[in-house]
């Protein structure tokens, strides 16, 4: 009867940290794989877009310091339009976001699955964020321009000190500091309609 008991008692069980320590790596190598494995779909599918946009990012000039038109490997991956401007892979590993970051944080400008599409916003962004550029240095070249005519000598007798002549002087003058002032209005609005409809998209 005792040897019956003896023999249905199975022998202790034995826990070694080495084993543990084993199992533990082996889940946490596991782990990694599979985060690298997402981080590189991710790199193939940003360089899929970045491969349908190689024509228009071949159209910006070399000396161009504004755009950037690269994909960088961190974590996440990311395709650099401008300083301020990525796409990125949404959660579901299939969505494209196109995301600007502003002063009041970070917005969402447009986001999509369709790889076509998202190709069709980053052309359209660059080609407004140009547009933009060209006016800004149209309304700098202007005010610099009108700035010079505004302090250039005066012909002799039209400004005498004390005199009748100095009165029309001082108004011209006004009246071009005036046109300056509107003119830098302007260009402010501009810039601040096209960041309002950015924010809004």
């Amino acid at each position: 009867m005792s040897e019956q008991l003896g023999s249905g008692t199975g022998a202790p069980k034995v826990r070694r940290l080495t084993d543990a320590v084993r199992r533990v790596r082996t889940a946490e190598t596991e782990r990694l794989d599979s985060v690298a494995d997402l981080h590189d779909a991710e790199r193939a599918r940003l360089g899929m877009l970045a491969d349908e946009l190689a024509g228009v990012f071949g159209e910006v000039p070399t000396d161009d310091v504004f755009f950037i038109c690269r994909v960088d490997t961190g974590t996440p991956p990311r395709l650099w339009v401008d300083p301020t401007t990525h796409v990125v892979i949404g959660r579901d590993r299939r969505t494209y976001r196109l995301l600007k970051d502003t002063r009041l944080g970070r917005t969402v400008l447009h986001e999509t699955a369709d790889l076509q599409a998202m190709a069709d916003q980053v052309t359209d962004y660059m080609a407004e964020r140009t547009v933009e550029r060209e006016r800004a240095l149209e309304s700098d070249f202007l005010l610099r321009k009108m700035a010079s005519a505004a302090s250039g000598p005066v012909p002799r007798g039209q400004a005498v000190a004390g005199g009748r002549d100095a009165e029309p002087a001082r108004g011209g003058s006004s009246l071009i500091w005036g046109l300056i002032a509107f003119l830098f209005g302007l260009s402010a609005g501009v810039f601040g309609l096209f960041a309002y409809a950015w924010l809004m998209t």
